[in-house]
């Protein structure tokens, strides 16, 4: 069964529901069968590859409020963070545009590391504060997830994958996707933002038995003739 999830790395809330979608799927004894896929999603396309200002200026100036309340919504999404594990520094972050960040993704995607190169990409951002709109900085942290440093070029070099990040915001918007992160469940079921583990668990185990059934029909469009049935009637 397949888990689509529209994300952008620039996302707080995209880290978050990804780890608690890990933590739903880490006791399911099913959770082989479950292919997680990453779709990308740009929150701000407009951005330039590097803004001169905080996050929380950014955001500031984004939503019209004022830098103070900026600061105090990145400190509760912090407290929120910290209570999974995961370790946010808002103050070190570099705000950039993130569709060359995508383009990796999209590339790693190729090579079944796209998870791999979200938690990479995601943990340069919030927590290191590195430029993850700078092709070094972006081939260097492909390369510490195994990916070949004479082939990662390609991810800024090759349309496909410009294509497939453009793609992918696009059916974002034909699903109706407003914000992220967005799980789609076997095309079936939504879920909306970084929802608690409880509530991926519960959806997922409503989704796989759902598809489980499925795997197991064949419904066949029979077009009538003479035959034998196994009683040894034939007509």
């Amino acid at each position: 069964m397949k888990i689509e999830i529209w994300s952008d790395v620039m996302c707080p809330f995209c880290y978050i529901g990804k780890h608690n979608l890990e933590k739903a799927l880490e006791n399911l004894e099913y959770k082989d069968q479950i292919e997680i896929i990453w779709k990308s999603y740009q929150l701000d396309a407009s951005i330039p590859e590097v803004v001169n200002d905080t996050y929380a200026g950014y955001l500031s100036k984004k939503r019209n409020i004022s830098e103070e309340q900026g600061n105090q919504m990145l400190a509760s999404v912090s407290t929120t963070a910290k209570q999974i594990g995961l370790d946010y520094h808002f103050d070190k972050t570099i705000m950039t545009n993130s569709f060359k960040a995508h383009r990796l993704i999209q590339f790693a995607k190729s090579k079944a590391k796209g998870s791999q190169m979200e938690e990479r990409l995601f943990k340069a951002f919030f927590t290191e504060g590195k430029n993850v709109s700078d092709t070094d900085t972006l081939i260097q942290l492909a390369k510490e997830i195994g990916l070949e440093e004479n082939e990662i070029s390609a991810a800024f070099t090759d349309d496909i994958y410009a294509y497939q990040v453009k793609n992918d915001i696009n059916e974002a918007i034909q699903l109706g996707v407003t914000g992220v992160p967005f799980f789609v469940l076997d095309r079936k079921y939504g879920i909306s933002g970084a929802q608690p583990s409880d509530v991926f668990s519960n959806t997922i185990e409503k989704a796989f038995e759902e598809w489980k059934l499925n795997q197991t029909k064949t419904n066949l469009d029979i077009q009538n003739g003479q035959s034998c049935s196994i009683d040894g009637q034939c007509d």
